[in-house]
């Protein structure tokens, strides 16, 4: 008797921890603010059918960023570039048709590492061989650049996951449009960023990303030659001098100066140091509708980690496409070919159907 009442206590108490811990896990995300999850996503999405899938992708970086963590930053970008011009569905790993170019040709999306694409693949192969077809290319870009931040000591966070596969890439024209060149001012940004529903904090913390990686001579060199910008701190302009000689020098440098393999707040440390290495990341410091939460970031990690996180969860849901739109590709690069014949014979099939 002694012994039932003692295992019903436990298991009471057992009970009762679960909710206290699920209790306060709703509570503490209430408490974040974190965004809405748009209709079709799911944070357990692939709980069921794929339980390993984050594991899968997970393991698999930990030893390409042990091998080159300069690789993280790239698929990071990769990630960025993918949703900022028509939505987190691939399209940017697509290769060109006859139809036009792919994004990947583009002016901004020349730099983007061609490591990162292979990745991708790489881990798209994996997935579908323990799981079968059911992951999207896109999912996997959200899953690799939620990684790359956490394997070099960023935040930790969920990825809602549901995303289907685009079928076509975007037009040069669409793409140079919706990505922010780093000669931009904040006035750009904010303008920019504000039509995809970004406020003044997520554009800073966005920033943030460049916190690691890499950036050519050409991206920059304008606040060197053939005047140096004055909100520049000199010994840092002196440094970059040595790395990109001229205008049109085609080395690189970090885009941190102070920590470039590791996720963390220097950038805005950078920042408030007059070290910046954009237009567009200085400017940030400079404008006054944005240096309070430049300098708050750069004096709080914490702070800057929450509101990172905040917005990469907004970021890797714009223009998803869900349910039973776009496809789940059987290779990264291109469109699954079986698709058009489908959609040739759907279409016939409601046009007889229609007819009698």
């Amino acid at each position: 008797m002694a012994s039932s009442s003692i295992s019903s206590s436990f298991k009471l108490l057992f009970v009762s921890s679960l909710l206290f811990f699920f209790q306060y896990f709703i509570v503490s995300s209430k408490g974040q603010g974190l965004p809405p999850i748009v209709k079709g996503l799911s944070w357990t999405f692939f709980d069921s059918s794929c339980p390993k899938l984050q594991s899968i992708v997970r393991k698999r970086l930990e030893k390409v960023f042990k091998d080159d963590i300069g690789q993280a930053a790239g698929l990071l970008r990769l990630h960025f570039h993918d949703c900022f011009v028509q939505g987190c569905d691939g399209s940017v790993m697509l290769d060109g048709s006859a139809g036009g170019p792919s994004e990947k040709t583009a002016i901004p999306n020349k730099t983007l590492r061609k490591e990162s694409f292979k990745i991708i693949e790489d881990l798209r192969e994996r997935v579908h061989k323990e799981c079968g077809r059911i992951v999207s290319c896109s999912d996997i870009a959200a899953l690799a650049a939620r990684d790359a931040v956490v394997l070099t000591g960023g935040p930790n966070y969920v990825v809602p996951l549901g995303r289907r596969d685009g079928l076509d890439f975007a037009t040069e024209t669409a793409t140079i449009d919706n990505l922010v060149a780093p000669t931009a001012n904040t006035t750009t940004l904010l303008t920019r960023l504000a039509t995809k529903g970004f406020d003044a904090t997520d554009v800073v913390a966005l920033s943030g990303a460049h916190t690691i990686g890499i950036s050519h001579c050409g991206s920059f060199t304008e606040r060197l030659y053939p005047n140096q910008d004055s909100t520049m701190d000199q010994t840092f302009a002196n440094n970059l001098k040595r790395s990109c000689p001229k205008a049109d020098s085609n080395n690189t440098v970090n885009m941190d100066v102070r920590t470039p393999n590791i996720f963390d707040n220097k950038y805005y440390v950078d920042l408030l140091n007059s070290q910046g290495l954009f237009t567009s990341d200085q400017d940030l410091y400079t404008d006054q509708r944005t240096r309070g939460i430049v300098t708050s970031f750069g004096t709080d990690q914490k702070v800057f980690f929450d509101k990172f996180v905040i917005a990469m969860i907004k970021m890797g849901q714009l223009n998803v496409s869900t349910g039973g739109q776009g496809e789940i590709r059987a290779k990264c690069s291109v469109r699954n070919k079986n698709k058009l014949l489908v959609d040739v014979v759907e279409g016939l099939e409601k046009t007889l159907a229609a007819a009698f």
